[in-house]
C-alpha cells in the first residue's frame, strides 16, 4: 500500500477542520487516552491511588538459523524473544507495573500527579541481558489551571500513534505491529553500524559492536504538554502539543535540540467509560526530532515521523487502521540478520566481524495495520490483525518489506484478568532483488511466533 505525502497531508487537514467547525468550549472528564493517562475529574480520587497490574508470557519460535554465507549458522535476530534474546521459546514476567496517581486535594485538586514503575522483564529494564532493575516510566505533574489548556510536565506518554498511546493493559495483542515496532519503538544507539564490529585488521572489534546504549523509548520522553479535549454533544475534540527532550526516558537530552509532537483526533462517542469505552475516533498526529550519534558517522541526523488513522468499537465489534511515514534516522535491522555480537565475515571487506545494528541515516519508510476484532461470546473475543512495513524505500536495493498476519484470541475472566493466545504469521522480503540473493534468503528463515498472555489488574 503507497499513500503519498499530499494525501497524508489532506487526510491531516481533514481532521484540523473538524476540530474548527462549531465547537462549544465545555471541559469534558470522558475517558480518552490523552485524559485517561494523568488527569483526575476534581474531587474524584484522594492524595492517592494505587494500582497497577502484572503480564506473564511464554513465546515460541522455531529459531532457525542465518542461512546467508556471512553469518551462516549463527542465531537469526528476528527468531529469539526479546529482550534477551538469548532464546526460542521462554517464559517471562513481560510487565509488572505498579503505580499511584492522585490530587493536592485539599490543598488543590486542579494539580494531578501521575507515577508508575516497571519491575518486569522487558526492554525499559533489560539491555543485553543478565538481568534487569527498576525504572519510572511515568513521572509527570497535570496542571488545570488554565480552560480548554492544561498543561503536562514531567516524563509521560507522548502523543502520537494508537499502538503507543493507549493502555498497553488494554492492548488486543501480546506484541506490537512491525511498523510500531521498528519505526516508532525507539532505541539508541552510538553510531549508525556502518562500521561496527570490525577495524581493518581481521580482529574482532568487539567493544565497538554497535548495540543499545540504554533502555527503550517506550513511546515516552521528557518534556511538558499543552492538551485538553473539548465536546459538543456526542463528539469529542482532542489536542495535544508537546516539547520534550527525545533521549529515551530515564536521563537527559544529549544535545540542544528538542523534538516536537503534535496530535489532534475527532470522536463520536457512543457509551461507556474508561479504556474500552465505545466510539469511532479519526487521529493524525506528528513527530520531528533530532538524534545524535557519537561514534560512526557521528553528527545530527533528522528522525521524523508522521500518521493517520481511526479506531472503532461498538457492541461485539472492534476495528482499527492506521498509515505512518517516517524519514531520517530509521533503524535497518542487525548485519546478515544475526544477533547482535554473533561473530561472521562482512560480506564487503572479508574481514572477521561481529554483527551490529545498522541504521539509515537519511532513509525513508512507511506502513500501516488494520485490526478487527469480534466478541462471539461475552467473554471471548477473536481477532485478526494484518500488518505491513516498507523499509529503506529511499533505494530498490535497501528496501524490505514486512508483512504480518496475527491470528489472537482473548478470553476475559472478569473485568481485570484475561488471556490472550497469538499466532503471528511473519514474512520478510527484498521486493527489488532477486530470490537467491542473501537478504532474501534471510527473509525465507523468519519463522512464524507463537505467543500466550495472562494479565491481571489490581
Amino acid at each position: 500500500m503507497n499513500m503519498s505525502k499530499s494525501k497524508l497531508t489532506l487526510a491531516v487537514a481533514g481532521v484540523v477542520s473538524a476540530l474548527s467547525m462549531g465547537v462549544s468550549t465545555q471541559n469534558v472528564e470522558a475517558a480518552n487516552w490523552l485524559m485517561l493517562q494523568g488527569t483526575e475529574k476534581p474531587g474524584a480520587v484522594g492524595r492517592a491511588k494505587v494500582w497497577g497490574f502484572v503480564q506473564a508470557e511464554a513465546t515460541y519460535l522455531d529459531a532457525t538459523k542465518v542461512p546467508a554465507a556471512a553469518w551462516k549458522g549463527n542465531t537469526m535476530q528476528p527468531n529469539t524473544v526479546g529482550p534477551d534474546r538469548s532464546s526460542r521459546a521462554t517464559m517471562n514476567i513481560r510487565r509488572a507495573r505498579i503505580g499511584v496517581r492522585g490530587q493536592g486535594f485539599p490543598l488543590d485538586n486542579k494539580v494531578n500527579y501521575f507515577m508508575l514503575a516497571e519491575f518486569g522483564h522487558n526492554g525499559v529494564t533489560s539491555v543485553g541481558g543478565g538481568g534487569g532493575a527498576t525504572y519510572l516510566t511515568d513521572a509527570s505533574v497535570t496542571l488545570n489551571h488554565i480552560p480548554y489548556a492544561r498543561v503536562r510536565i514531567g516524563q509521560f506518554k507522548t502523543p502520537g500513534a494508537e499502538e503507543g498511546l493507549q493502555a498497553i493493559h488494554v492492548f488486543d495483542y501480546t506484541g506490537f505491529t512491525a511498523v510500531t515496532d521498528q519505526l516508532l519503538m525507539e532505541r539508541f544507539t552510538d553510531g549508525d553500524g556502518s562500521t561496527s564490529g570490525f577495524d581493518g585488521s581481521s580482529s574482532i572489534a568487539s567493544t565497538h559492536v554497535n548495540k543499545p546504549n540504554g533502555g527503550v523509548g517506550a513511546f515516552r520522553d521528557v518534556g511538558v504538554q499543552l492538551f485538553d479535549t473539548i465536546k459538543m454533544k456526542k463528539l469529542e475534540y482532542s489536542y495535544a502539543f508537546m516539547i520534550g527532550n527525545g533521549n529515551g526516558i530515564n536521563r537527559s537530552d544529549n544535545n540542544a535540540k528538542k523534538d516536537f509532537y503534535g496530535y489532534l483526533s475527532t470522536e463520536m462517542v457512543f457509551g461507556g467509560k474508561g479504556g474500552r469505552r465505545e466510539g469511532a475516533k479519526l487521529f493524525a498526529w506528528t513527530h520531528k526530532g533530532k538524534r545524535t550519534l557519537t561514534k560512526e558517522s557521528a553528527g545530527e541526523y533528522d528522525r521524523n515521523r508522521t500518521g493517520v488513522g481511526f479506531t472503532f468499537k461498538k457492541a461485539k465489534i472492534s476495528a482499527a487502521a492506521e498509515y505512518i511515514m517516517a524519514d531520517g534516522l530509521i533503524r535497518n535491522g542487525t548485519d546478515g540478520g544475526a544477533k547482535v555480537g554473533s561473530v561472521g565475515t562482512h560480506p564487503v571487506s572479508s574481514e572477521t566481524a561481529v554483527s551490529s545494528i545498522n541504521y539509515f541515516l537519511d532513509g525513508e519508510a512507511n506502513g500501516y495495520y488494520a485490526h478487527f476484532g469480534y466478541k462471539v461470546l461475552p467473554k471471548l473475543e477473536l481477532d485478526v490483525r494484518y500488518d505491513v512495513l516498507n523499509r529503506g524505500t529511499h533505494s530498490d536495493s535497501a528496501e524490505r518489506t514486512f508483512s504480518n498476519i496475527t491470528l489472537g484470541t482473548q478470553i476475559f475472566l472478569n473485568k481485570k484478568t484475561r488471556l490472550t493466545f497469538n499466532y503471528a504469521i511473519r514474512s520478510q522480503e527484498a521486493p527489488n532483488l532477486p530470490s537467491t540473493d542473501n537478504a532474501n534468503k534471510i527473509g525465507d528463515a523468519v519463522d512464524n511466533l507463537l505467543s500466550a498472555q495472562v494479565l491481571a489488574i489490581f
